[in-house]
């Protein structure tokens, strides 16, 4: 028997935005957008070329979850985008806008800059060793 984490959820404010941010800025594909039927959709991308866990964008619709958007780890790092080409995949979101809180570092445990989102959750961008 073997598991694995197949999809993790972000609350975020609005579908498109949040779609077109993650697509059109940090690279992310389409891999599912069904109306549900009651207002709320399932949206779910995941890095480019990637057969790993994926991410359900979940429209907010509590006040309780309406507050948490953007800061589910109260400022810490939540999310870790692996890359094997840290320089190239650094320019390229640079050039589309993303927002870095840092210079790249180079640690023993490989190359690393924090992003942010659209909605400031806090990313890791790393190349590990």
């Amino acid at each position: 028997m073997s598991q694995r984490l197949s999809l993790v959820t972000l609350l975020v404010r609005d579908y498109d935005v949040a779609l077109e941010w993650y697509r059109d800025r940090a690279g992310f594909e389409l891999v599912e957008d069904t109306d549900r039927g009651d207002g709320t959709r399932w949206v779910v991308v995941r890095p480019a070329g990637s057969d790993g866990t994926q991410v359900l964008l979940a429209r907010a619709s509590t006040p309780a979850q309406v507050d948490r958007v953007g800061d589910p780890g109260g400022g810490r790092v939540m999310h870790f985008l692996a890359t094997d080409d840290f320089a190239g995949d650094h320019r390229r979101m640079l050039a589309a806008g993303v927002r870095f809180r840092e210079e790249p570092r180079h640690e023993p445990y490989g190359d690393v800059a924090v992003f942010e989102d659209l909605y400031g959750n806090a990313w890791d961008l790393i190349q590990p060793r």
